[in-house]
């Protein structure tokens, strides 16, 4: 039991590292690829490397029926979000992308209010109101007031994309396992990115060794192994408990961005980023 409570750790905190890093790379990636490129790019190296694992690991032939929702899956967790996240990113720092990245919960609410005519709590919707908040601040803080634009609006588009493939997913997992779905996700959602595909291959002769090793590491860490780490946490313990390590993920991020980028936070985006994260910790603890 201890050694699999230390795999589930090891594999926690794995992940953490893999999603932090990704607004690094999607940062260094867009110094030679255009943002839909640099997701083209991304997703087929995620998408050899998830049909690698699918081979020895197995995964269910989907019904025909199903095609069409899969694609819908793809194209909101893979196509829109991570080009409304990279368009997003030429504008925004990579430590400030992770906390309104981390604002998916805030969305979720208000999807499930408004379109599923969910009931939401006042406490629930005071979260929702402090996180958005938040999220203002950080937008603000990062470039300053008078350098307001809307990629950090394009960001938070990729979160509330995020919250409906979250939505969608949730409905329907029980038809498939999760390897199933994180493979179909992947591959579907890089079948819509196909649309970006003129110009990669010269963008990619062009690019420098250091960029394209960025992009290769994107493609299987954040895109691809996280995943599988992910599945195996959630195989082995509650989400409720789980999810809360997910919140380390802008703080890492905005330590890993220092490291490698040179990039400070200002202590606007700071505390906006915190109000963000206590925000939609309250909000889970709530629901808990």
């Amino acid at each position: 039991m201890k050694k699999v409570k230390g795999k589930v750790a090891i594999a926690a905190m794995f992940v953490v590292l893999c999603w932090a890093y990704s607004p690094i790379g999607i940062h260094i990636g867009l110094a030679s690829y255009s943002p839909g490129q640099l997701a083209l790019l991304r997703f087929i190296i995620a998408s050899i490397f998830m049909g690698i694992v699918a081979m020895y690991q197995g995964v269910q032939v989907p019904k025909f029926k199903d095609i069409p929702l899969l694609f819908v899956l793809g194209f909101f967790a893979v196509a829109l979000h991570h080009i409304a996240l990279n368009f997003g990113q030429r504008g925004v720092s990579a430590g400030a992308a992770s906390v309104l990245a981390q604002s998916t919960p805030i969305f979720t609410v208000i999807i499930s209010r408004c379109v599923l005519k969910e009931r939401i709590n006042a406490w629930r919707w005071c979260c929702v109101f402090g996180g958005m908040v938040g999220a203002l601040m950080v937008v603000i803080g990062d470039k300053g007031l008078g350098n307001i634009s809307l990629n950090g609006l394009l960001i938070l588009v990729a979160a509330c994309s995020w919250s409906v493939y979250f939505i969608l997913q949730k409905r329907y997992s029980q038809r498939y396992s999760t390897l199933t779905m994180v493979c179909y996700t992947v591959w579907t959602g890089t079948a819509v990115l196909l649309v970006f595909s003129p110009g990669l291959l010269t963008s990619m002769q062009a690019s420098s060794i250091q960029v394209n090793f960025a992009v290769l590491m994107l493609g299987v860490f954040p895109s691809a192994l996280a995943y599988v780490a992910w599945a195996y946490v959630l195989s082995h313990s509650e989400v409720s408990k789980v999810s809360i390590v997910l919140y380390l993920i802008p703080p890492t991020a905005m330590l890993m961005a220092a490291f490698m980028l040179g990039e400070l936070p200002s202590a606007l985006v700071l505390l906006g980023g915190a109000i963000v994260i206590l925000s939609v910790l309250a909000m889970s603890l709530a629901k808990r």
